[in-house]
């Protein structure tokens, strides 16, 4: 067996840069903020622009299928420099764990639904709880003559969403249109303004087959999710991290840059060995994904339960040695603190990710 290659290559370095340049001309921090507080979370020009201007929301698409063809290694870097801006788009939810959900359908139905989400031009969430994490169990709904019946919490991005790709107390995944008759979507109050959940309901709500066993697809997605998800926070604690530093060398206090503190100094070189650790840990975790390697579940396993707590502790340290201005609704750290903290429970727990890795690797406790 190869050793996961941790580095990023050429190609994605490149990629990196063109996100990075979108990014910093179409998601400044006053416009995050503003949609935050409005009633329109997502931002429909960043996200046109991604999709359909640079054709990342199909990178995970075969190319038959009018996608890209890429790597998850790929999407991983796109991923991450989302959470360095706090990008208010459905990037995950829809061109990852919608995506990855239909790939392990296999039917036409699904092949006509991956085309249209390649294009950006229809977003896709699956209608499974955001706090749901691999393997772990999920809610579903009734089905009962082509029609879904029942309610739906905690689903991420299904205000954005064109699409829902529902499970079934039959086993099945269904395909229903966020727009149709008997759909109500209801959103709830969110920690993260950037990516906000809602309740689904499904009154008679009528459905298109997908697959007759949810269960491989749903949990191929959430692993998918919960694997790129370290890359989000990655870049979350990457800039959380630089702007600290940044900051603590420009602001002077007793006539030297606060930075030279030894205190200060102690605190984020701690922080940087752990987003360094967190790096390795999310290539490795994308590496795997994307080779399709047999210890996939244990890299997705390590990598969640590491970055969860690193990404959390970045973000109250950009608030914290930001001082008074950090506190302040007009500076980004509170987006950045928000992002991390229910990134923490998406996907599965740190400590669920723990027990499973405990299970994976035959670790009993004590």
């Amino acid at each position: 067996m190869s050793a996961p290659d941790l580095l990023y290559s050429e190609e994605e370095e490149a990629l990196r840069a063109a996100v990075r340049d979108l990014l910093t001309d179409h998601c400044d921090v006053p416009g995050v903020i503003a949609r935050t507080e409005s009633d329109r979370p997502h931002d429909p020009e960043l996200w046109k622009a991604l999709s359909d201007g640079m054709g990342l929301a199909g990178l995970l698409v075969p190319e038959a299928q009018g996608g890209q063809g890429a790597t998850h290694r790929e999407v991983a870097v796109v991923v991450e420099e989302l959470g360095r801006a706090v990008a208010p788009v459905p990037y995950l939810t829809s061109a990852v764990v919608a995506t990855e959900a239909l790939l392990a359908c296999g039917s036409d139905e699904a092949a006509e639904l991956l085309t249209a989400l390649a294009s950006g031009r229809t977003i896709g969430a699956l209608a499974v709880a955001l706090s749901a994490g691999p393997g772990a169990p999920y809610k579903s709904v009734r089905h009962e003559d082509g029609a879904l019946h029942g309610e739906l919490t905690g689903i991420a991005d299904a205000v954005a969403a064109d699409v829902l790709l529902v499970p079934a107390e039959d086993g099945g995944l269904y395909a229903v249109d966020a727009g149709a008759d008997g759909v109500t979507v209801t959103p709830q109050v969110s920690l993260d303004l950037t990516r906000p959940v809602a309740t689904v309901t499904f009154d008679g709500a009528p459905a298109r087959l997908l697959a007759p066993d949810a269960t491989p697809a749903v949990r191929r997605a959430l692993r998918a999710g919960a694997g790129l998800l370290v890359s989000e926070q990655l870049g979350l604690a990457d800039w959380c991290l630089t702007e600290t530093v940044r900051y603590l060398k420009e602001r002077k206090q007793f006539n030297r840059p606060v930075g030279g503190f030894q205190a200060l100094k102690h605190r984020l070189a701690a922080l940087w060995q752990e987003v360094v650790g967190t790096r390795a840990a999310a290539r490795n975790a994308a590496d795997a994904l994307a080779t399709g390697s047999t210890d996939a579940d244990v890299a997705v396993a390590v990598a969640q339960a590491y970055a969860a707590p690193v990404a959390v502790h970045a973000a109250e340290e950009a608030v914290q040695l930001h001082g008074g201005i950090g506190m302040t609704w007009e500076h980004p750290a509170h987006l950045y603190l928000k992002r991390a903290k229910a990134d923490s429970i998406a996907y599965g727990t740190a400590g669920a990710h723990r027990g499973t890795l405990a299970g994976l690797v035959d670790l009993q406790a004590p």
